[in-house]
């Protein structure tokens, strides 16, 4: 058995692929191709590059982690036939009732909460009864919540085109659609740690930050209608955000599980929990790597960022509020690693840095939309 892993690890990632694996590889490139041929006329150069490199990424993001590619397809399947039922019609999505109750965007995304509130009871549900059935269960509904948060996010896009081709964006542009694009980019984070190490025991913990997150998304859709969709700002309206916005969300939802695996680690340490938790070293790994993750994407996101301020503002850097506390955030995350790494540094000192770390990616996320004014002041509460 051993020898037989050790030989796989040992293959080349082409060689270790299967006919499934070009299969799913087909598919995608079938899909971007069909894309291409439909919507060329209304793409420019840099458009064309995203939609090829997004298929390739995904591609290959779905060879290393299958359960990804599952996700993948079963997401583009029911978002095409949700899609289908608008029959170019937006007024469909409250008279037909399967859009209505279950596959408009609305519908989609409330659903997501739902599930993600399930999920959480149930893996606290499942660490405290020990019960090995119940944490599938948990993870199943995570799953379930994941996919129908992505089904949301698609047929919210297609939706936004309905209202009119001038309208119409990728659904990170306000706080409403980076709130659920956080939920499902933490839990996938999420799932797929507690796949490579057997985590499930930190499944009540992580569900803790993204049901905060789902909390927000109900009183922002109840309190301030945030869920209509509206036209983007003249700032916002760049190819930049589409590849901003999610790397810099994947930092976020990265620091956020390190955080929330952070405080099951100081709660074992300190006795609490202890024969029910993962090991303190798996907990610790756990957070390097997520740290780690973020760390980079962050980086890339901020690299992004200044970029997009170049050609919108003119500058790359003007020590705008929300740059000031990116570079906070940046260098919070950056003094983690060289401690970890150079210095050697382990244990609850990393893991209270960690924690306190969220609340500074919290305020450079949120509390500067709220208290401070500046140039990214469109995305205020």
């Amino acid at each position: 058995m051993m020898e037989n892993l050790m030989e796989f690890q040992q293959k080349t990632l082409l060689q270790r692929l299967d006919w499934l694996d070009w299969l799913y590889a087909l598919i995608i490139a079938a899909c971007s191709l069909y894309a291409y041929g439909q919507y060329a006329h209304h793409m420019d150069a840099y458009e064309v590059g995203f939609l090829f490199g997004a298929a390739a990424l995904t591609s290959y993001l779905g060879w290393q982690w299958r359960s990804l590619a599952k996700l993948v397809l079963v997401v583009g399947a029911i978002s095409l036939f949700a899609i289908s039922l608008y029959d170019h019609d937006q007024t469909r999505a409250t008279q037909v009732l399967m859009l209505k109750y279950l596959l408009s965007s609305q519908s989609s995304i409330m659903w997501m909460n739902v599930l993600f509130v399930l999920a959480m009871a149930t893996y606290w549900f499942a660490m405290f009864r020990r019960n090995a059935f119940t944490g599938k269960v948990a993870t199943a509904l995570t799953w379930s919540a994941v996919l129908f948060g992505f089904v949301g996010l698609m047929v919210r896009w297609y939706e936004s085109y309905l209202i009119a081709p001038d309208v119409g964006h990728i659904p990170v542009s306000n706080l409403y659609e980076v709130f659920v694009l956080f939920c499902l980019i933490t839990a996938l984070l999420y799932l797929h740690y507690e796949q490579k190490l057997n985590t499930k025991q930190l499944g009540g913990f992580v569900l803790l930050v993204i049901n905060a997150a789902v909390g927000f998304i109900l009183w922002y859709t109840f309190d301030r209608q945030a869920h209509l969709i509206q036209p983007l700002v003249p700032a916002l309206q760049s190819y930049w955000m589409k590849i901003h916005v999610p790397a810099n969300f994947i930092g976020y939802g990265a620091f956020s599980l390190a955080a929330m695996v952070a405080s099951a680690y100081l709660l074992a340490q300190k006795g609490v929990f202890t024969s029910r938790l993962p090991s303190l070293e798996i907990m610790d790994d756990l957070m390097y790597k997520s740290i780690a993750v973020g760390f980079a994407f962050f980086t890339i996101a901020t690299i992004l960022g200044a970029m997009w301020a170049a050609e919108a503002w003119g500058g790359y850097w003007s020590w705008d509020p929300k740059e000031t506390w990116a570079l906070i955030v940046w260098l919070n995350y950056a003094a983690w690693l060289h401690l970890r790494l150079v210095k050697g540094l382990r244990g609850g000192t990393l893991a209270w840095w960690a924690l306190i770390g969220l609340l500074v990616t919290t305020f450079a996320f949120l509390g500067v939309n709220m208290f401070l004014s500046g140039l990214h002041s469109y995305g205020t509460l």
